[in-house]
């Protein structure tokens, strides 16, 4: 070995930087975080310093009476909405991640006719965006009664092509065939094997494709925009929408502060999620992209 090749086996690599992407990162940064910024200094201000302060300019800190205002509010309709979206976060969310779960798994480790059949389906579903589907989903629930029911948001946030999607790829790299097949020689059935050692492997995936679906719940606005109209089934997003449009028009009601702290309140349970479910979420969103 040469010198040369001898002092560069030695040397770390170092990463390399790019004055362009880190100006770009910086950019996509604040304009992330720009308006939660101004959603958070908002939500400390009375409707007289929304409208007569600088949007990014401190008031008189109102932040405490405006969370009680909120709470007591048309009788107190905030915690209706609030415990309607968290029905809807663990019936659809938490019912698309197990149908996502035991799909994907099924679909990574056992071959049955038509199966690439399926894989190309679900590839055609996941390109499919769920606004599309709305309005046919309101006439197919119109017809059977289910509408302006909590399951005409419950029954739709079930299905998840992509977490389907994520799940199969997941499997098919995390849980090793070798290991299945120790298993059934051992006499082990195909549930006990899957609750014993296949959910275990696959707990980094459920945890990525639980944190997509409960996202995408605790923001549905358009579906049950439509499908409901009894304010006290409303969710978060379409009950701080009508707060908003009390805010205009010839009987308007001062009700910005409300809107503003309402929104925030309504964000700080899913940053809580995403931020205790982040180290999963990572790494199940490497899991399926290196051969193990």
């Amino acid at each position: 070995m040469t010198d040369f090749a001898r002092r560069m086996s030695h040397t770390p690599l170092k990463p390399r930087k790019s004055i362009v992407l880190t100006i770009v990162m910086a950019l996509m940064l604040i304009y992330t975080l720009v308006p939660l910024v101004w959603l958070i200094i908002s939500a400390t201000k009375s409707n007289t310093d929304l409208v007569n302060t600088f949007g990014f300019a401190f008031g008189h800190f109102n932040l405490i009476q405006n969370i009680r205002d909120v709470f007591t509010y048309e009788n107190g309709v905030y915690g209706h909405w609030l415990l309607n979206t968290l029905i809807y976060v663990v019936a659809g969310a938490g019912g698309a991640t197990v149908l996502s779960a035991l799909g994907g798994y099924g679909l990574a480790k056992y071959d049955f006719p038509g199966k690439k059949a399926v894989f190309a389906i679900i590839l055609g579903a996941v390109a499919v965006p769920g606004t599309a589907l709305a309005v046919p989903t309101f006439l197919l629930f119109s017809k059977v009664g289910l509408t302006n029911t909590m399951w005409a948001v419950i029954l739709p946030s079930l299905i998840s092509p992509f977490g389907l999607y994520l799940m199969w790829v997941f499997a098919s790299e995390a849980i090793p065939t070798e290991l299945l097949e120790a298993a059934r020689v051992d006499g082990s059935g195909e549930l006990r094997t899957f609750g014993t050692i296949s959910l275990r492997l696959l707990g980094p995936g459920i945890v990525t494709v639980a944190l997509f679906a409960i996202v995408a719940t605790w923001n549905n606005y358009f579906l049950p925009l439509i499908m409901l109209n009894d304010p006290k089934l409303y969710p978060l997003t379409v009950g701080l929408q009508s707060w908003n449009a009390e805010t205009v028009g010839v009987a308007a009601r001062p009700v910005f502060s409300l809107v503003t702290t309402g929104s925030l309140l309504a964000i700080i349970p899913i940053v809580v999620a995403f931020l205790l479910l982040q180290r999963f979420w990572q790494s199940g969103l490497s899991a399926g992209s290196v051969k193990q």
